[in-house]
This record gives C-alpha cells, structure tokens and sequence, in this order.
C-alpha cells in the first residue's frame, strides 16, 4: 500500500493462540466471544502480523514476531508449531533480511521480539544481519530481568545477543527515526511499550502495537489483561482516538486475523474499522 512517497506491506509470520479473557481483560467472555469465537479451551485465533515500510530509500520491519527458536514451553503457551514465515513474507513483498535497514521492536514480549534472532551454531545471533535495531532503554531493563509477573514473556538470552552485536541503538523518549517515521512512547502494556506513526502526502498510518492489537480493541476499555499499567494504556487510546477518527489515520493491527490495515469511524459510541485494500491512498 502507498501512502504519499511511502509504501507499507504486511505478511503473517506465524499464527498462533491465546487465552481470550487474556486479550480482554475485564470485559467478560460473553461480550468478547461475538467478536472472536474461542475454542473449548477458551483460546483464540491470532496472527503475528509484521508490517514492511519503506521510507527514504530504507527499509523498516515493525518487529519481528515469534520467531524459529521458541522452547517447547514457549510453543506450549502460543499455540503454534514455531515454524516462522519471516523469510517467504519478506520474500513475497521483494526483501530479505539482508535488506532491511532498521528494525524497531515495539516491545520486547517473545511474540514481538522472537523473531529478531535465530540460533547460529547453538547461539541467539540478530536474523537481520545489516539492520540497526531499535528499543526502549527502559523495555531492555525489564527484559533483561524479568520477574515473576513477566518471565514467561521474556528470554534474556534473546535481547543479550542484541546487546552484545553492536546493532542495537536503545531510545528513552518519542524519537523521529527519520522524516514522517516517529517512535512514540506510551508505555502501559509494557514499562517501555512504543509506538509508530508515519505520515507522507497528507495521509497518516499508526502502528499502535499492542495498545491496538486487533480491530476489536478500539474501545478504550478494551485492554489485554496482561498490561502492566492498564491505566496508562486506556489514558493513551483516549488521546488518539479523536486524532484516529478525525484525521483518517490507517491503523495497522499486529493480531488481528482478518484486518491487519484497517480505516477506523465513529458510529455513536461505537467503533467501526474497515479494512483498507486499495494498493495506493489518497488522503
């Protein structure tokens, strides 16, 4: 899809599950189940969808995923075989990893950030061999010692090789990664959870991570139970969703099954997103 002198692409990388009351928090199974069906273990359909720009002659990965070397615990907990898509979806929009130039990694929960390495003789290396890779200082803190609440979600071993490469450039506040790209801190989901709006010919796309991660999340209300300052996630929505709706925004969802872009309007107090298909926009 182009937007003014921008293009952005998406792929899946690997679908997998989760616990549905997980993905809602306090809004009970009976509202969220018309939405997205669960199975007969209260699980849900999701997808790793990872978004392509390119922006000034540079190619951007917005994460990077599951990833190839999940444990069989962390197979376990998604849901999925762990086999990623990472090299036939970069394949199928013209790149390899060789051609991407910047990885940002909103957070670094293993269905983000897994994908950012694979294993080389028995050790994490970076999977993008020539790309710059970008964090939160405060999001590497907490990866790096995790605690009982997050272990499950972060592997040290995977952002230590990150560290360790010389490719990692650590960021501590909103940051113009080049002209029309920023990375925006929100925190909540995470301690240093960002975003990423990109705007070019009058036309902006976000990429809101897991503030937004599915199509049905717009209502404020509507946040994952495993925030860790859900409050601080729901003062964010509050604030862009005027900007999302007034402005036409193009938000890019990273688990939504069916809409990974959609065109967000407002119906009463109802949030309605259609999915946007068209290979060029127009403001």
């Amino acid at each position: 899809m182009r937007f003014g002198e921008f293009e952005i692409g998406t792929f899946v990388e690997q679908k997998f599950k989760l616990d549905g009351g997980s993905m809602f928090g306090i809004i009970p199974r009976s509202m969220w189940q018309k939405m997205i069906p669960a199975d007969e273990n209260n699980l849900i359909d999701m997808h790793t969808n990872l978004f392509v720009l390119k922006a000034h002659g540079k190619n951007f990965i917005f994460d990077g995923g599951l990833g190839d070397t999940l444990s069989d615990r962390e197979k376990k907990v998604y849901g999925t075989t762990g086999e990623s898509s990472m090299e036939p979806g970069l394949a199928s929009i013209g790149l390899s990893t060789a051609d991407i130039d910047y990885v940002v990694l909103t957070h670094l929960h293993t269905d983000h950030a897994g994908g950012a390495v694979k294993l080389q003789d028995g050790r994490f290396v970076p999977r993008f061999e020539k790309a710059r890779y970008v964090a939160s200082r405060q999001e590497l803190e907490s990866a790096l010692n995790p605690d009982e609440r997050t272990q499950a979600v972060y592997l040290p071993e995977r952002y230590r090789c990150l560290q360790e490469s010389g490719q990692l450039e650590l960021i501590d506040a909103d940051t113009e990664l080049v002209s029309g790209v920023i990375a925006v801190f929100t925190g909540g989901h995470t301690e240093g959870h960002f975003a990423l709006e990109m705007e070019s010919g009058g036309q902006k796309v976000f990429y809101y991570a897991d503030i937004f991660g599915t199509s049905y999340h717009m209502p404020v209300a509507y946040v994952p139970a495993v925030d860790l300052y859900p409050n601080q996630t729901m003062d964010v929505k509050r604030k862009k969703l005027p900007e999302i709706v007034n402005d036409g925004v193009i938000m890019a969802f990273d688990h939504d099954i069916n809409i990974p872009l959609g065109r967000v309007r407002q119906d009463g107090r109802k949030y309605i997103v259609e999915k946007v298909e068209s290979e060029v926009i127009n403001a």
